[in-house]
């Protein structure tokens, strides 16, 4: 199935026509747009891997990408990525640009003011890390510190004591930094602590999978202490073109993925343990 990335402009003269007539979207027209269309639009990151980049043939891969692809593939229609920043995405009012997000995102309180959450797809565990140098050996080390995360994030949101995820396993905030630097992406964060320890930052906090990556692509950092949290990772659709046929067609696709092993061997396929192991993360912890 190909993927292709950009608009086409049969979807900017759809969502043109919207704005013009001034029309709110009813019940079924995003799914019947979807399968009019024969596309599948969906908001991703262009740089977080092992869920979702480009790669050096410029194409877009990683696990989100192969669970978005999958679902396009299960609902008769070709996946077309779009990677707007997280900022934009988490706020809602997508306008049709896109119609769903599949980037792990976390069903949160205050999210679900703009979005819909029909199906949650995974759990990873979040973390924090320290440059190797760092003499920061606990997490209690990291109090009153600078730590970096992504802007728009669970992570940011833990920093700042504001998470309210939605069905989560309980959890205690362990760390309380003195500055937060919220920057585009983790990888924005991992490239300022690869500096050395306490140049831009003291620590950083992402997904555990996301810093296991670095480690092995040759980062000079070290997990700190244990897991901050397990977040459920949900798709999202937009609130404002409210679609509960859509909704109701992306869980039932997700729940036969996970009835059929599709998510569990697409975790196993991306996410590995420090030893070399594959990970299932399609279970909740």
């Amino acid at each position: 199935m190909s993927i292709k990335l950009g608009f086409t402009k049969s979807s900017i003269a759809f969502a043109v026509a919207l704005l013009s007539l001034n029309m709110t979207v009813q019940a079924g027209a995003v799914y019947d747009y979807i399968k009019s269309n024969n596309e599948l639009m969906i908001a991703t990151d262009a740089n977080w891997a092992p869920y979702s980049y480009i790669n050096d043939a410029g194409e877009m891969e990683g696990f989100d990408v192969d669970v978005g692809r999958e679902i396009a593939k299960r609902m008769g229609v070709e996946a077309r990525f779009i990677t707007p920043s997280w900022d934009i995405i988490t706020s809602g009012n997508w306008n049709m640009r896109w119609d769903v997000s599949v980037g792990s995102m976390t069903p949160t309180e205050t999210r679900s003011e703009v979005l819909n959450f029909p199906a949650v797809y995974y759990y990873t565990p979040a973390g924090f890390a320290v440059h190797t140098d760092s003499p920061i050996t606990t997490l209690a080390g990291l109090n009153g510190k600078n730590v970096c995360t992504t802007a728009a994030s669970t992570w940011e949101m833990y920093l700042e004591g504001s998470l309210d995820m939605i069905d989560a396993p309980a959890f205690t905030y362990k760390v309380t930094p003195g500055t937060i630097t919220s920057l585009a992406d983790g990888h924005t964060c991992l490239d300022d602590t690869r500096l050395g320890a306490g140049v831009r930052n003291d620590g950083i906090i992402d997904s555990i999978p996301m810093i296991q990556g670095a480690i092995e692509d040759g980062y000079p950092i070290r997990f700190l202490g244990d897991p901050a949290f397990f977040e459920p990772l949900s798709v999202a659709t937009d609130k404002g073109n409210d679609d509960p046929e859509l909704d109701a067609e992306i869980a039932r696709i997700i729940a036969d993925m996970k009835k059929d092993y599709t998510l569990t061997s697409m975790s196993m396929k991306w996410f590995k343990n420090a030893d070399g192991s594959s990970n299932d993360y399609t279970i909740a912890f």
